[in-house]
């Protein structure tokens, strides 16, 4: 008991220390312009509002895109519903080129996004009745898309992301889409979220360069705010994981209600993601810190999750409301110890509700599928992955309100390397740093709610 209070205490004091990153020694007026510099230190810029926008448009055409595919490949009853809903995400970038770009470059952005959309339904036909020709002319049509993108891009940004740039990153996140349904096709369903993975966060890759790319372009626009700081990283990097669990428990869900063949790849994909926090955590506090991380994320929050779902198939109203209840208490727990953590700089009845609304959403759009309300599931869904970047933004915010200093930018955020044809690693220190710590909440959280479970 001793060394588990311990361990919390350090974990609680530690959650907010960036790992690698140095302590700024100073003094004097040195001292004064620090900490006038802390205060502005911020996730809610209009380059960081630009980059998170983007980051959740291309992110969900990805996961759209693929999803719509396979809908369409297995004949599913809400295949039409994804088709739709990947033409209204495509619809939906309207408005922020058109913020950019004015609306005659905003419609020339949609013609060719929407129009390449087509080429998914053609690819699953062609992939379904074995036509190598037919895959053959749509991968042809997507390099004419990439081309044509790539070449927009280029001259939109006065060459600030070079048409070799967008190109090849545009050629990679097709690569992703077709590699992911051609796996799946073939039945190498590990294989096919593996790669649902990698591309997804690719997704991230492209939004920062194209974001970067936009705000060097006009910074003005942007009030000389940039899209690559260390905050913008942070809240870049806690969308992406929030938005990915949301992608998964849903592909996951339905597909064990459906008793897909794919349900324990499925999950398998949300054991890789509950992994990533894992791996954080281990980095810092070891094995016993990252099994706490583990336990807490997975008993009253996956494993709830999964329940729903056995009892939607055998129709069991007790385990359903077991269910609920483990998740309003993970809601609950969890919510309390973030505004704890962050030292109520996200309020502990604000972050309750946060995590709480999402988890109504998810359940939500699972209960929609089960009762066949299709377009409703699918619409919540698309609901539930923007609320997401409300999460990621507002915790965000508050981890950077109360440790500015970790996310002060010394020297201006790198660049992506677009002049070489190539982007820039998404690895640094600073996006490194936001998975760590974001783990390092979790995980702390788990330990919390093993001594109040050991004090009860």
């Amino acid at each position: 008991m001793k060394n588990t209070k311990k361990f919390a205490a350090t974990a609680m004091a530690a959650a907010l220390v960036l790992p690698g990153t140095a302590a700024f020694a100073s003094g004097g007026g040195d001292d004064m312009k620090h900490e006038e510099s802390a205060k502005n230190v911020t996730v809610k810029t209009k380059a960081a509002d630009l980059r998170a926008t983007l980051d959740q448009l291309l992110s969900e055409h990805f996961v759209l895109a693929v999803m719509d595919m396979k809908k369409q490949y297995d004949g599913s009853k809400d295949a039409k519903y994804y088709e739709a809903a990947l033409k209204q995400n495509a619809l939906d970038m309207t408005p922020a080129i058109a913020s950019v770009y004015g609306d005659e470059g905003a419609k020339q952005f949609e013609k060719i996004f929407v129009d390449h959309n087509k080429y998914t339904t053609d690819l699953v036909k062609a992939v379904k009745a074995d036509d190598q020709d037919g895959i053959n002319a749509s991968k042809a049509e997507t390099e004419e898309f990439v081309q044509d993108l790539s070449s927009f891009l280029d001259t939109a940004t006065e060459g600030k992301l070079p048409k070799a740039a967008a190109e090849e990153v545009l050629r990679a996140h097709e690569a992703d889409v077709y590699k992911t349904f051609q796996q799946y096709a073939a039945g190498d369903y590990e294989g096919s979220y593996n790669t649902f993975r990698e591309g997804y966060s690719r997704m991230y890759d492209i939004s920062k360069a194209l974001s970067v790319a936009i705000t060097t372009q006009m910074p003005e626009k942007f009030d000389n705010t940039k899209a690559d700081t260390k905050a913008a990283d942070l809240r870049s990097t806690l969308n992406s994981l929030a938005a990915e669990h949301v992608a998964l428990a849903n592909i996951s869900m339905t597909a064990g209600v459906d008793q897909a063949k794919d349900y324990d790849a499925a999950n398998w994909a949300e054991d890789m993601h509950t992994a990533d926090f894992k791996a954080a955590m281990k980095s810092v506090y070891g094995q016993a810190g990252a099994d706490q991380f583990e336990q807490v994320w997975t008993k009253n929050h996956i494993e709830a999750q999964a329940n729903l779902v056995t009892a939607a198939i055998n129709d069991d109203k007790k385990l359903m409301g077991d269910a609920q209840n483990m998740l309003k208490m993970f809601s609950n727990d969890f919510g309390a110890f973030l505004g704890a953590a962050t030292e109520e700089n996200l309020p502990t009845k604000a972050a309750q509700e946060a995590v709480s609304g999402h988890e109504t959403y998810v359940q939500d759009t699972f209960m929609q599928y089960v009762e066949g309300d299709y377009k409703g599931s699918v619409d919540t869904f698309r609901e539930s992955y923007a609320y997401m970047y409300g999460v990621g933004e507002n915790l965000g915010e508050a981890i950077v309100k109360q440790s500015p200093e970790k996310f002060m930018d010394g020297t201006p955020g790198s660049m992506p390397n677009t002049g070489n044809g190539g982007m820039s690693d998404n690895n640094t220190a600073g996006t490194t740093g936001a998975i760590a710590l974001f783990g390092l909440a979790l995980g702390a959280a788990g330990i919390v709610l093993a001594r109040k479970r050991q004090n009860a």
